[in-house]
């Protein structure tokens, strides 16, 4: 992974926010914000960014202008509550899909100090499973079952309890005031989760007929059509408008295939799950909750721990992934899988 320091980030924040911009334009906007450089330093680190193929160089002599590239949006630092506290109609983002991000995404996505926080919690994780009785198998399967279960519907507005759903998967009680959709939501989770668990060996790969065998799990009794979507889907509170072309959507996740495929690390693969199937909306409703339920599936599939987001703040999940809509950076999300690996890693023992 290419490592940027603040500077640099600076100078992406920029490009983010304009199309193309001069280096005398660039020299202008950072005096501006306080930094008293001159123009033939601010020419070097245009030219260093240019090098690492974050930025690019259009034209040449006095016409010379730079834009971000695809590699530039990904690792952009950017703070998903100051870009989402912005009104989605006056954001700088992109709002239609970037047909070059799955394609350009870098295979290793994370530092080497990263790799090495999640692989130690890994062999913590391993630890924990290792010669797990059967009935201490179950009683960690049923915890996390009814702890992604809860969390993963409450990012999506369900209201359910996490003391409700705990008695609707182990009782089979229905909470009082709940509609059918929410109590269904939950049992499809629960019964996802099972599916990728007992099928996990074909998720080392990301095939599109497993996908829509998990979405149609995961949209069973809801009123969602199942397969591709035919039609266009927007998302709420963001300028981001995904493919409206079921050929183009297909095509997509072929792209999506070969992305995780040349993925460094499981753990890469798993977040660029999370990340690309929100992204490309494949199917009517339930992308999120698909793109959550492939990214455990992977996890599990190479013996790491599988992620609950028992303590995820919802509102900044959610802003961090309109961040991926309209800017393509990772490193919202990034840090909160990383978080969440930690937290499982910590507090399950699911073989």
């Amino acid at each position: 992974m290419i490592k940027t320091n603040q500077r640099q980030q600076k100078l992406i924040s920029l490009f983010l926010k304009n199309k193309t911009l001069s280096s005398s334009a660039v020299h202008t906007e950072m005096v501006k914000s306080g930094d008293s450089l001159s123009l033939v330093t601010v020419k070097r680190l245009l030219s260093a960014l240019a090098d690492t193929g974050l930025v690019k160089v259009l034209g040449s002599g006095r016409s010379t202008n730079y834009s971000i590239t695809t590699g530039g949006r990904v690792l952009a630092d950017v703070s998903a509550q100051g870009y989402c506290a912005i009104e989605p109609d006056k954001r700088y983002g992109l709002r239609q899909y970037n047909f070059e991000l799955l394609s350009e995404f870098p295979a290793d996505i994370f530092s080497e100090q990263e790799l090495n926080t999640l692989e130690t919690a890994t062999v913590k994780y391993r630890g924990s499973i290792k010669d797990l009785s059967p009935a201490r198998q179950k009683k960690e399967l049923e915890r996390l079952l009814i702890e992604f279960s809860w969390k993963s519907s409450k990012i999506e507005g369900n209201t359910y309890t996490l003391l409700d759903t705990e008695k609707l998967i182990l009782e089979h009680k229905v909470a009082d005031g709940k509609t059918k959709e929410e109590t269904q939501m939950i049992l499809n989770h629960k019964d996802a989760f099972n599916f990728v668990r007992e099928n996990k060996s074909q998720f080392k790969t990301v095939k599109r007929q497993s996908l829509e065998a998990l979405h149609a799990i995961l949209v069973k009794d809801l009123s969602i059509d199942r397969g591709l979507r035919k039609r266009p889907v927007g998302v709420i509170g963001s300028i981001y408008r995904p493919l409206d072309n079921v050929y183009q959507i297909g095509e997509a996740l072929e792209v999506l295939k070969k992305s995780i495929s040349k993925a460094v690390s499981p753990y890469a693969k798993s977040l660029l799950a999370l990340l690309e199937l929100a992204y490309i909306q494949p199917f009517e409703d339930g992308n999120k909750r698909t793109a959550r339920l492939t990214a455990n599936a992977i996890l599990l599939a190479y013996n790491l721990a599988p992620l609950s987001y028992r303590s995820v703040d919802e509102v900044k999940y959610r802003e961090a992934m309109l961040v991926f809509y309209e800017l393509n950076s990772i490193i919202p999300l990034k840090r909160i899988f990383i978080e969440q690996y930690e937290f499982a890693a910590n507090n399950y023992a699911v073989k």
